[in-house]
Parts: C-alpha cells; structure tokens; sequence
C-alpha cells in the first residue's frame, strides 16, 4: 500500500506574521533603557507598512503614530524640566509608551487592530 502525501494547507488569508509588529513594541519599550531603539522600531514599522491584512496595518500605523506623538511629548517635557514640570511629565510619557505597548501586544496577539488608532491619549 502507499500512503498519498497530504499536501499542505496554506495559511488563512487572515493570518499573518506579527512577529516586526511584536518587535517594534518591544523596541518601543527598549526605548527607556536604550534611547536610540524606537527610531529602529519606526524606520521597521515605515518598512512593513503596507505587506499584510488590514488589522496589522493598524498596528504599524499605530505604532508609527505613538513613535511621533512620544517625541513630540518628550521633547515638551524635555524642555519643560527647565521649570521642573518636565520630571513627573516624563514619568508621564513612560506609562503613556508602556499601556500603548502593552495594548499593542495584547491586540496583535488576539489578531485584532488596536483601539483608537487616531487619539493622543491611550
């Protein structure tokens, strides 16, 4: 008797590798230790955007968003620790990065996009 090879199912058009998405946050959160990591993250995020379904467009979107946002935000709490606001702002700015990482992780790994892609907040 010979066995027919079983051929092998491709993957659903709704799956896709997240794993440049998943590294992107990871450099984002990088960032706070290692300053440069979240302009490799972004120039990553410039690269895939536009290779996958629709719901990881809305991840690199997002993420290249939270990337402009957060220097915008640290560079007016960089200059605003001149008059000592600046600190707690910057304290600010990393829960701001983790919950928008965090958010990011949790959405990529129930293939979803994540919520509020457009807001300034979380």
């Amino acid at each position: 008797m010979t066995q027919t090879p079983v051929p092998e199912t491709p993957p659903s058009p709704q799956q896709a590798d997240t794993t440049m998405a998943m590294v992107v946050y990871g450099l984002y959160l990088a960032g706070m230790v290692i300053g440069f990591t979240p302009l490799v993250g972004v120039i990553i995020a410039y690269v895939y955007r536009g290779k996958g379904p629709d719901w990881l467009e809305a991840h690199y979107r997002y993420q290249i968003r939270t990337f402009w946002i957060g220097l915008l935000y640290g560079l007016v709490a960089m200059l605003l620790t001149l008059v000592v606001i600046g600190v707690p702002l910057l304290i600010a700015l990393a829960v701001w990065m983790i919950i928008r990482c965090v958010k990011g992780f949790k959405g990529l790994q129930e293939q979803r996009p994540p919520t509020n892609i457009t807001t300034w907040l979380v």
